[in-house]
């Protein structure tokens, strides 16, 4: 199969591309994000023709699983999948969002982005609200940010306590946990942007009227906080990414290769559920014979 095909290009000598990307398992260990290139291409296709081509070529498999889970559900089979996704401003949530829900049937796809907590959602323990956005069972969930600003923004702006954050990793992993015993296949994607690229995109913003809708000069400031957020995304990646629930960090300098490479997670991941439509519960002859007759 080509290295452009979008069902047979996550593959790298035979090793599925979520084992490529994937952090640790069971404890990371000591995560530098200066080892990962935001530029790389560490499988699928090599340039933004076959990338683009190789994202399209996902569209029918991925469409094909996401109605398969969701006709199971209503079989009793309560799994469902959720994606997370982080990264740094400009980083292309957004982007990744449109790309890889646009194939999917919107009644069995929930998209929550999450802002800044609003006041009722301050007067909860801050699980509180993720829980409520989780996907019901035959569902596909998707997390532009999620619970993890509560221990990066947190962290970087000392919104709370050092000691509160530290908690807030092993209540996630928790949380996570329970997530995973209960039917949801967890698939969290930090996109690493580098700095410079950063740069450029929020210039290119500036250059078009049709934009400055997404600039906030706040942005400029962000970026002086670069190597404090670098270091809270390192931290998150030690720390949560768990056997059940590991991180997998996409280069996101290349928008097409980032769009491909989350599509290639999230199919691959729903091929190993490989959820099955469920056995009729009525008398298929019957009702043909009916039919005919009538």
């Amino acid at each position: 199969m080509s290295r452009g095909d979008g069902r047979g290009a996550g593959k790298a000598g035979g090793t599925p591309l979520r084992e490529l990307l994937r952090v640790g398992g069971g404890g990371a260990g000591r995560v530098g994000l200066g080892a990962y290139d935001s530029s790389a291409l560490p499988a699928g296709p090599s340039d933004k023709a076959a990338g683009q081509a190789a994202a399209a070529a996902l569209a029918e498999p991925l469409a094909g699983l996401q109605e398969r889970l969701y006709a199971a559900a209503t079989g009793g089979d309560r799994r469902r999948l959720l994606l997370v996704l982080q990264g740094m401003d400009t980083s292309g949530k957004g982007g990744t969002v449109k790309h890889v829900a646009g194939p999917l049937n919107p009644a069995g796809c929930r998209v929550t982005s999450f802002k800044a907590p609003t006041a009722e959602e301050r007067e909860h323990p801050f699980l509180w609200r993720v829980e409520r956005a989780l996907p019901r069972p035959g569902e596909i969930g998707i997390f532009d940010r999620s619970h993890y600003e509560d221990v990066l923004i947190a962290r970087v702006r000392a919104l709370v306590p050092p000691e509160v954050v530290e908690r807030r990793y092993e209540e996630i992993n928790a949380f996570e946990r329970a997530l995973v015993e209960d039917g949801v296949t967890v698939v969290k994607v930090f996109l690493h942007i580098g700095f410079e690229e950063q740069r450029e995109r929020l210039l290119r913003r500036l250059d078009r009227p049709d934009k400055h809708w997404k600039f906030d000069p706040g942005d400029i400031e962000e970026r002086r906080l670069w190597p404090a957020y670098q270091e809270a995304y390192e931290r998150v990646l030690e720390r949560c990414s768990t056997a059940e629930a590991p991180w997998y960090v996409v280069p996101a300098d290349r928008k097409w290769y980032r769009n491909w490479a989350v599509g290639r997670l999230l199919l691959e991941h729903l091929e190993e559920l490989d959820p099955r439509y469920p056995a009729a519960a009525f008398d298929v002859e019957a009702c043909r014979a009916r039919l005919i007759a009538g």
